[in-house]
């Protein structure tokens, strides 16, 4: 019987909707022969265990335990819904807080227990910041950690065949970038629809602006219309995309959505967040974002939102002291370039020549630099 990877892939939050949901799509998917399920509610995961059992799969070591060092231990691949879920009238950022520790935790027990992991899927809200937490105290490289993102993008398309009266395939490379929450940059010039490129669309007798205008916060505010639908928050849906990305990153089928990632780069600085990505065996590698002047202006709020919650937590002094360290790199004389660590000090807020708010990390070196490139 064949596997993307004989290799153990936890799954963290397994007695939850969206952990369980994950875990029976890795199993049909066939992506590891080797799937060990975690959730600190011991009866309820194993009611998980009972039913995935009661499926009849072939060919997988199936396990489970409330134990995380036994969880993580010799995991190659992590895929964690750990967090608390949101609810009628929450917004994603309402969760920052709990979900910020209980991030750090993670992060500290996947350094503890499983340094060699390949990957790490972070899918718990506020996604982006969990995510950013979680891979500073991990200790990984940037590259091996990826947020849920693709949600905004796949409702995107979605309301697009609904008002279009299109088939779903028919809209292609419907993109949403920045944050996944409130503030989310979602873009129209990257979209075709049937061939007809939706900025063709967009203002005319098949859609008005006010209509498109609307159809941008159905998108935004597609979560909540779920939760006011069932009465709970989404499962389906990040269930099967967050799999898709740790397929994508045991080799298996190109990801086909942006990807929440670190990005460091001369506009957006040590933040994650929903960018164009290529996910392979290799990690997750940032790509440029190509949109009109005013999609751009949307990424910039959306990161700036970002940094005022990432601020927050720094705040909390969760992202500070010995145990938060951030990949860096720096250019030296002759072209250079070096890498490594550096601890989390705090923060700083400047105001640039345009007037607009600036953030910044106040850092210090931690261990050795390294030559990257010469």
């Amino acid at each position: 019987m064949s596997f993307l990877t004989n290799e153990k892939l936890t799954i963290v939050g397994a007695a939850g909707m969206i952990g369980s949901n994950m875990a029976q799509c890795a199993m049909m998917m066939k992506l590891s022969s080797n799937i060990c399920l975690y959730d600190p509610f011991a009866p309820a995961l194993e009611g998980v265990a009972e039913e995935l059992f009661h499926c009849g799969f072939d060919g997988i070591n199936l396990t489970f335990t409330s134990d995380i060092k036994e969880a993580l231990t010799d995991a190659k691949y992590v895929v964690s819904s750990g967090g608390a879920a949101r609810k009628a009238g929450m917004t994603r950022e309402d969760l920052l807080k709990g979900n910020a520790e209980i991030a750090a935790e993670f992060g500290k027990n996947i350094k503890q227990y499983c340094p060699d992991v390949k990957h790490i899927v972070v899918i718990f809200n506020p996604a982006d910041i969990t995510g950013l937490i979680t891979l500073i105290y991990a200790g990984v490289k940037p590259s091996q950690v990826t947020t849920l993102a693709a949600l905004d993008s796949t409702r995107l398309r979605s309301e697009l065949a609904k008002y279009l009266h299109v088939s779903a395939d028919k809209v292609v490379n419907p993109r949403t970038y920045g944050g996944h929450g409130e503030q989310m940059a979602v873009f129209a010039s990257t979209t075709t629809v049937d061939g007809t490129p939706l900025t063709d669309i967009i203002g005319t007798e098949r859609m008005p602006q006010a209509d498109w205008d609307a159809l941008r916060q159905r998108v935004i505010q597609g979560g909540k219309n779920i939760i006011d639908l069932r009465g709970r928050s989404s499962f389906q849906s990040p269930s099967l995309v967050s799999i898709q990305m740790i397929a994508a990153a045991m080799g298996g089928e190109a990801f086909r959505w942006p990807a929440g990632c670190y990005v460091n780069n001369d506009e957006f600085k040590n933040i994650m967040m929903a960018m164009e990505t290529k996910l392979d065996a290799n990690g997750v590698e940032v790509l440029p974002v190509h949109g009109t002047e005013e999609e751009h202006a949307t990424l910039v709020e959306s990161y700036k939102h970002l940094c005022a919650l990432r601020d927050e937590v720094i705040a909390m002094s969760l992202l500070t002291g010995d145990d938060a360290t951030i990949p860096v790199r720096y250019g030296a004389e002759g072209g250079q370039i070096y890498g490594g660590n550096a601890i989390i000090t705090g923060y700083t807020e400047s105001t640039n020549a345009q007037g607009e708010a600036t953030y910044g990390l106040d850092m210090t070196v931690s261990g050795e630099f390294k030559l990257v490139t010469a």
